[in-house]
């Protein structure tokens, strides 16, 4: 089974958060960014990646963020602070 990865995207430091997963990270990353995917990230901006999690197959990625979708908040900053306390957007690092 191929790997996966959970990452957050928002739009600004402590802005709206979205978190996903897929398999080609740059890939989606890419596609938030330049608006070709539709929905939540495009609608509200969010282009910047401030968080991301490999896994080694898609369905632990998968259970990974089905569980972080159900943290509140705070949560959610707290682990985004711990690994990327300035919110520097990643997606320079993929490539």
């Amino acid at each position: 089974m191929p790997g996966g990865w959970v990452y957050f995207m928002t739009n600004r430091p402590n802005g709206t958060l979205y978190v996903g997963v897929t398999s080609d990270l740059a890939r989606r990353v890419w596609e938030h960014r330049e608006g070709q995917a539709d929905g939540f990230t495009k609608r509200y901006g969010l282009r910047r990646l401030v968080y991301v999690e490999r896994h080694e197959d898609i369905s632990t990625a998968i259970q990974r963020e089905k569980n972080l979708k159900h943290w509140s908040r705070a949560w959610e900053v707290a682990l985004i602070l711990k690994a990327n306390p300035n919110w520097d957007d990643l997606y320079e690092q993929l490539m």
